[in-house]
């Protein structure tokens, strides 16, 4: 057993359970790890577009997430909204996050970079990559706290629940991840994305997505057996599908600066925006599909 995979196991023995205990409990416990990821999340980012701390930009990236994070904090809670409601709150939500800090970010960010002494194509490329990864930082980050926090599925469930959808939407991915690990190294044969990640595999997809429903399956049975199954069969199916993309997206981020992990914060693991690429992209899919077809 390689020292590699001997870190894997040993972080995750002691950070599973840490992070399950985080969102059962929620509150300011739960805001508190999503504060932090995200922290690390976009020194992550800085790090790999070679910003440095004593650059403006450097510090306006940072109050842009947290400004993102903020609105999030103030939104919750939703409290037994009625679907209309939530529709019309969640646009004015990400109106505010769009209007008062994603647009001032992109304007002061691409002023700031217009004054660099890169060539043209360059400072628009990292002025690109970088609005992207402060929007999916600061944007989908917050998503995770809402779920652990709002009254996802409604009145008749109590807000104990959402420790048990945050566990159904971690099981999903860490399970469809080793699962689709584990059958793309076990039957792989055929590229799926061999610009991005060369090691991922359709076959791997096809695992992860038979990994990703087996534990939704579990946690509908175990948790949640008044709701009906095929909610469960979808969620653990979508989630999947998008936590995937989710990390080709982060992997094409990488690749293009010529990175091999995002950081080495997380032995064996890499960085937080390695580990919890599959999230970002999937707890929106979680939050909106419940608050649209299961309430």
């Amino acid at each position: 057993m390689s020292r590699n995979l001997l870190s894997r196991i040993a972080v995750a023995a002691i950070a599973i359970p840490i992070i399950l205990w985080i969102c059962y409990t929620g509150g300011l416990w739960l805001f508190g790890m999503i504060a932090l990821f995200a922290t690390v999340a976009t020194w992550e980012l800085l790090q790999g577009e070679k910003i440095s701390p004593r650059s403006l930009l450097y510090w306006l990236s940072y109050l842009a997430v947290a400004g993102c994070l903020t609105v999030a904090v103030v939104a919750v809670p939703f409290d037994d909204l009625t679907q209309e409601r939530f529709i019309r709150l969640s646009f004015v939500i990400y109106l505010v996050v769009g209007g008062v800090v994603i647009l001032p970010y992109f304007l002061l960010s691409g002023m700031i970079l217009a004054m660099g002494k890169d060539q043209p194509a360059e400072l628009f490329r990292r002025h690109s990559r970088l609005l992207w990864g402060v929007t999916y930082i600061g944007a989908l980050y917050p998503i995770v706290y809402l779920i652990g926090n709002d009254y996802t599925l409604g009145s008749h469930v109590e807000p104990a629940r959402n420790g048990d959808l945050l566990l159904l939407l971690f099981g999903i991915l860490w399970v469809g991840d080793t699962a689709a690990m584990g059958i793309g190294k076990l039957l792989g044969k055929h590229k799926l994305a061999p610009a991005v990640s060369p090691n991922k595999t359709v076959e791997g997809l096809i695992g992860g997505f038979v990994g990703a429903i087996a534990v939704s399956l579990i946690v509908w049975y175990w948790k949640f057996p008044f709701i009906p199954v095929y909610h469960f069969i979808l969620l653990g199916f979508l989630c999947s599908l998008f936590g995937q993309l989710g990390d080709l997206v982060e992997s094409m981020w990488k690749r293009s600066l010529g990175l091999k992990d995002s950081s080495g914060i997380i032995p064996g693991h890499g960085g937080v925006l390695d580990r919890f690429d599959s999230l970002l992209f999937a707890a929106p899919v979680l939050y909106y599909y419940s608050q649209l077809f299961v309430r």
